[in-house]
């Protein structure tokens, strides 16, 4: 195991998140909400509707802020995949 980052708050579970699978980045940002007492990440979720509900156009502009790669030739479906992926 590598060396605790100190940028990560909740070691356990970045760890947990991480053999999941999630990305590294997508890990450290709930490990991190949820040690922060003041993020309450828990009563945040499930707000938004599933992504299959969103409009192509707002899905393309969710992979634009998160910078996803050959988005502008995608299909919705393609589009929904690589958001959960990223």
């Amino acid at each position: 195991m590598t060396p605790p980052d100190p940028r990560i708050k909740n070691e356990d579970t970045y760890e947990a998140l991480r053999d999941k699978g999630a990305s590294k980045e997508k890990a450290a940002r709930i490990a991190n909400a949820q040690a922060n007492d003041s993020m309450h990440p828990s009563s945040k979720g499930a707000q938004a509707p599933p992504y299959e509900e969103w409009t192509k156009d707002d899905l393309y502009e969710r992979a634009q802020d998160l910078d996803v790669q050959r988005r502008s030739s995608m299909s919705k479906s393609e589009l929904i995949q690589a958001l959960r992926q990223h």
